[in-house]
């Protein structure tokens, strides 16, 4: 969460999203979500920058959408929060 959330350098939670949107997994991704729920806006636009270079990849990424799906049934409601704008991200680079 450190790395996500880092306000003394935009490029490491940026490249942290990154890395973490491409490994793809739940836990991966759970991360990010949180972190997007504890964001003021300037993080959350790095984070979602990080996300859009993930997408933006190789086709190696995985489906983020689907795994947000997922945490939309998450315990924990910033983790849902998160997911939601995640979700909300990858379907503006689908557009």
């Amino acid at each position: 969460m450190g790395l996500l959330l880092d306000i003394g350098d935009t490029a490491v939670p940026r490249q942290t999203a990154e890395a973490l949107a491409r490994v793809g997994t739940v836990a991966a991704l759970r991360l990010i979500a949180l972190a997007v729920a504890e964001a003021d806006d300037n993080q959350a636009d790095w984070l979602q920058t990080g996300v859009h270079d993930a997408l933006a990849g190789t086709d190696g990424v995985p489906d983020v959408a689907a795994v947000c799906g997922q945490l939309a049934r998450d315990p924990e409601e910033a983790v849902r929060r998160g997911a939601a704008e995640i979700t909300a991200w990858t379907d503006y680079t689908r557009r």
